[in-house]
């Protein structure tokens, strides 16, 4: 009985591996849906620098990763397609004292120049810039902080997911699972606390606008994407 019952095991291990989702893969399903992969998992196809150059070489493709190297001088770079309604997918992992973003809505603000929400990315422990609340993984940057009680993050050096929904003024973030926070962009809520951050100066309103580039944001240390898709909402 216990040979047989290893047996099944094996076979329903086999049958897993076999049937699970390919790194920076769309299956039929996702296809169905409306998902399109942002990162092919082997070049840096339809992605661009803020002033639309080629994406340099402090970035590159390993084992099906996009990744920054420490002191790589990478720079920030966009997608190039800009985007309104969306649910955006990616797996990042950072290195030991990292910090990184993930923004969205990124276009040019008449006063203030290029900007976007942020998506905060950290190693919330040893990171520099962890002092504050709304500047911790899963926080909109300078803004909102994420929610303690259902925030669950893996430590530096392992893979994280997260999820952006963006519905008419309506935003969610979310992490391993969990939604972290939500807001909704044209309520005093939300106008008060960017009264209180360091995009109070901006115009038009910090967060107004609604239709923008994705940005990965390299920010001198390791990090790494992949399995990037978004759709359309």
């Amino acid at each position: 009985m216990k040979r047989r019952i290893n047996i099944l095991m094996f076979f329903m291990a086999i049958s897993a591996s076999l049937f699970a989702q390919k790194p920076n893969h769309l299956s039929k399903s996702d296809q169905k849906k409306g998902w399109v992969l942002l990162f092919d998992g082997e070049s840096t196809k339809g992605w661009t620098t803020t002033s639309g150059g080629g994406v340099p070489s402090g970035w590159q493709v390993i084992g099906g990763t996009l990744m920054t190297a420490a002191d790589s001088k990478g720079g920030d770079i966009i997608s190039v397609d800009e985007y309104s309604d969306f649910e955006l997918k990616l797996d990042y992992k950072v290195a030991l004292t990292s910090n990184s973003g993930v923004k969205y809505f990124y276009t040019k603000y008449t006063n203030g120049g290029d900007l976007g929400l942020e998506y905060q990315i950290l190693d919330d422990i040893l990171a520099e810039d962890n002092g504050k609340a709304n500047h911790l993984s899963g926080s909109l940057y300078d803004i909102i902080e994420p929610s303690k009680g259902l925030k669950k993050l893996n430590r530096a050096g392992e893979w994280n997911a997260i999820k952006i929904i963006a519905k008419g003024k309506t935003v969610e973030h979310w992490l391993n699972d969990y939604k972290v926070l939500s807001f909704t962009r044209d309520s005093k809520s939300f106008k008060d606390a960017v009264a209180a951050s360091k995009f109070s100066k901006v115009d038009p309103a910090f967060g107004s606008l609604n239709k923008g580039h994705i940005l990965l944001q390299e920010h001198g240390g390791e990090v790494s994407f992949k399995n990037i898709k978004i759709k359309k909402l």
